[in-house]
């Protein structure tokens, strides 16, 4: 039975579509599932049913004699600033342009465009949903001054905008494996340590980090989802390896 199926015209056909298209549609499906992960999310935000969570892990940066003290020496409250201010607008903004500027060096345009109006997209869609949700911050002294609604945490979602984006972007023209994991593994970190930052500052409930981390991952694996289609029509070039006697460099768009 089995096999009469095999030869069916029409299941040789979604089959070639699914086996064709498995990373397109893992692409989508996972990016759908961090969408309804944000839904979700936000729906217990708004019912107040988030609230006990958020204060029981901001309360572990407190000291417990004192809640408008944050833990830990002089010296970490700075590294922790340092930190959090990758996800400011301003740093974010230089790192698209030299990556823009990079790749428009070397004649990879489209991966240019891409990351633009990724980043750019991402902060419009931050920017509306704060507006839209109004969240006020925590009721605490903070390490700095903030001038925006607090769900989503606009850094936990535009550094998952931005450096997971940058990370697929360069994954996609990576010449191996070694160095895909490298950008990947590296725009995970700098996304989880900027959200932890805005914990640790005590300008953000868990929950504005979690939905903001969701979404930006969504809209990056949305993004990345699209280079991968790019690539598969030979709009984006697809990366060739290379071996260190080699005197080529990264794949030229014609």
């Amino acid at each position: 039975m089995f096999t009469r199926l095999q030869q069916n015209k029409h299941y040789r056909r979604v089959h070639s579509f699914v086996t064709g298209e498995f990373w397109l549609l893992g692409g989508i499906a996972a990016a759908s599932g961090l969408v309804l992960a944000f839904l979700s999310l936000a729906d217990e935000v708004v019912e107040g049913e988030t609230l006990a969570f958020d204060n029981a892990i901001l309360m572990m940066f407190r000291d417990p004699t004192n809640v408008d003290q944050i833990i830990g020496p002089a010296w970490v409250h700075e590294m922790v600033r340092d930190i959090t201010a990758l996800g400011s607008f301003s740093l974010l903004g230089l790192f698209v342009f030299g990556v823009c500027a990079y790749l428009v060096m070397v004649k990879l345009k489209s991966a240019a465009l891409l990351l633009l109006v990724s980043v750019l997209g991402g902060t419009l869609l931050s920017t509306f949903l704060k507006m839209g949700y109004n969240r006020p911050r925590p009721d605490l002294v903070a390490m700095s001054q903030q001038f925006t609604a607090s769900f989503p945490s606009g850094h936990a979602m535009l550094s998952a905008v931005t450096f997971l984006t940058i990370g697929a972007v360069l994954a996609r023209i990576a010449p191996n494996r070694r160095l895909q994991i490298f950008a990947i593994a590296g725009a995970v970190f700098l996304t989880v340590i900027v959200g932890l930052s805005r914990l640790y500052m005590g300008v953000h409930y868990p929950s504005d980090v979690l939905a903001g981390w969701c979404l930006g991952a969504a809209w990056a694996m949305l993004c990345s989802t699209i280079a991968f289609k790019l690539q598969s029509n030979g709009t984006m070039p697809t990366p060739v390896d290379q071996n260190p006697a080699s005197s080529s460099s990264l794949p030229i768009e014609r």
